[in-house]
């Protein structure tokens, strides 16, 4: 008997460990449809199916973390006390879209085999788990260095046409091919994905509503880049894919992972939500 809860206590670690590193990074506005002549604190969270808890601003840790407003064709910095949540602010001076983005410096993390191989499945990186199989490293643990790559989207005035595909060069980017915005529950929503400025082919994408979180969609990307999601539920939605790869030859790394999301409002009523043919739920 002392055996067996040695065992599931060992079990339950490994499970805690594992969602305390594969938790979604998301950029959650006060309000995504401020009024024009105001301010709106913009917070980082880090959780799953989208209930987070707070990320502190590090500007240490800070690569980018700039707002696009509409009719700008350069970005301006957020700005934000260090050690602070909200980790900034942002003042909206005219109606329209205005896109956030966040990039940090990789942070770095050790993983045993069976924490890293169910990390793996629960974010769809089969090919990393037949890498890890073929080169004889299933039963090893993995080092491991990532980074966040976040994207807001929030509409002054509830308006805007323009500006919803502003790209800020991480080095991977969700970006939609149409302005959220202007869509309803039932419309298809594609987003394209890219790795480096180019496109990320066979990479699986999740589409989740705030308000639908367990009923989650995936897709895999095309060699366009693109997944294509049926929003049918109204309200917040978070898109994120995870892309892995063999880390460089001086990261004192296995490998390396860049965690990119996207969060916007989608207007209207509806139901739940169901991704285009060849998604899975």
């Amino acid at each position: 008997m002392y055996r067996n809860w040695i065992r599931l206590g060992c079990v339950l670690a490994a499970v805690i460990s594992t969602r305390s590193h594969a938790h979604d990074f998301w950029i959650e506005p006060a309000t995504f449809r401020p009024a024009t002549g105001g301010e709106v604190s913009i917070a980082l969270r880090v959780g799953e199916h989208f209930k987070g808890e707070p990320v502190k601003r590090k500007n240490e840790k800070i690569k980018v973390f700039s707002i696009f407003g509409p009719g700008s064709s350069e970005s301006r910095d957020v700005a934000g006390a260090d050690d602070s949540d909200p980790a900034g602010v942002v003042r909206i001076d005219r109606p329209g879209l205005y896109v956030i983005g966040y990039h940090n410096h990789p942070s770095r993390i050790e993983l045993e085999p069976a924490e890293f191989e169910a990390y793996l499945k629960e974010d769809g990186l089969d090919a990393i788990i037949s890498e890890r199989t073929r080169r004889g490293e299933s039963d090893k643990s993995a080092r491991e260095i990532y980074s966040r790559c976040a994207k807001t989207i929030v509409a002054a005035d509830g308006a805007g046409a323009d500006g919803y595909d502003r790209s800020f060069g991480f080095p991977l980017e969700l970006t939609p091919q149409q302005n959220p915005y202007s869509l309803r529950p039932g419309s298809e929503l594609a987003v394209r994905l890219t790795y480096r400025d180019k496109p990320l082919a066979g990479a699986k994408v999740f589409a989740v509503s705030r308000d639908a979180p367990d009923a989650a969609m995936s897709a895999e990307s095309d060699a366009e880049g693109r997944t294509t999601f049926r929003l049918k539920q109204p309200g917040v939605w978070l898109i994120k894919c995870v892309h892995m790869f063999r880390a460089p030859a001086d990261a004192d790394a296995d490998w390396e992972s860049l965690w990119a999301s996207l969060t916007f409002e989608l207007p209207g009523g509806g139901q739940d939500a169901e991704s285009k043919t060849g998604a899975t739920p």
